[in-house]
């Protein structure tokens, strides 16, 4: 028990000094929902003609609602991120070094994959106090009942993160997947944007944004954070989670992902 304890508390450790020593990292990860919540709340209330019940049962403004939604951002583009990282350890080797380590691999990998998710929610937090300060009301009490969703939610998008991360051989192809994989993610969801507002305008954008596992994970944190239970959202996340992980696992197996590609 004590390698694998050693083994998470190094990477731990490493992921938790390369945070420190990237500050732009942290300021960009905080920059983009605040300008979401700051200027661009207004305009799509506005343009949406929004007048929101959310499932909590009290009226709140537009900029309350997208929080959950803007928390999934920061969880989404920081697993995207942590991924980008990987890439480049592989083309340094740092990574086939710790896929050698006398352990089993998919511990190895849930260790990298904690280490990120530990990083994603410590941002998210910081932007929740940034968004109390702006006026933002959310129960106390719902700082603590969400972060069992952040954690599954961050678990989630970084297996997603990692899945892609062992089949992209280069830095350079990396970048491209993943604005692929982010905007529509984010955007065919409910972190905007209530589903019943996009059934309006299309069943088959519903459709896509009701199968979006984004979608489930917003809900989830929305939900927990305003002390609701949504079980649907929770089962949905964690399939989700299970389904990348596997494939992050499958794409990290030498038998068949990455070192016998490299070969």
């Amino acid at each position: 028990m004590r390698p694998y304890l050693t083994t998470l508390t190094a990477i731990l450790a490493r992921e938790a000094l390369r945070f420190i020593h990237q500050r732009e990292r942290f300021i960009a990860a905080l920059v983009r929902p605040l300008v979401w919540l700051l200027v661009f709340a207004a305009g799509f209330r506005a343009a949406l003609g929004l007048s929101i019940t959310p499932p909590y049962q009290t009226y709140i403004e537009y900029e309350t609602y997208i929080i959950p939604g803007l928390c999934g951002m920061i969880l989404l583009f920081n697993g995207m991120q942590s991924s980008l990282s990987l890439v480049y350890d592989r083309e340094m080797g740092s990574m086939r070094l710790l896929l050698t380590a006398p352990l089993p691999r998919w511990w190895l990998l849930f260790s990298k994959l904690l280490a990120s998710t530990a990083i994603s929610i410590l941002q998210v937090y910081t932007f929740l106090a940034i968004a109390a300060l702006y006026g933002i009301w959310i129960p106390a009490t719902g700082y603590i009942t969400v972060l069992p969703a952040l954690i599954v939610a961050g678990l989630m998008l970084g297996a997603l993160g990692l899945a892609l991360s062992s089949f992209i051989k280069q830095l350079e192809n990396f970048a491209g997947v993943m604005n692929f994989v982010i905007f529509p993610m984010f955007f065919l969801s409910s972190a905007l944007y209530p589903l019943w507002k996009m059934a309006e305008s299309s069943e088959t954008l519903h459709m896509i944004c009701a199968l979006n596992p984004f979608t489930h994970a917003v809900e989830l944190i929305r939900f927990s954070l305003y002390l609701q239970w949504n079980g649907a959202a929770l089962l949905w996340t964690l399939l989700a989670t299970a389904l990348f992980t596997a494939a992050a696992l499958w794409g990290y197996d030498p038998s068949r992902g990455l070192i016998r590609r490299k070969a």
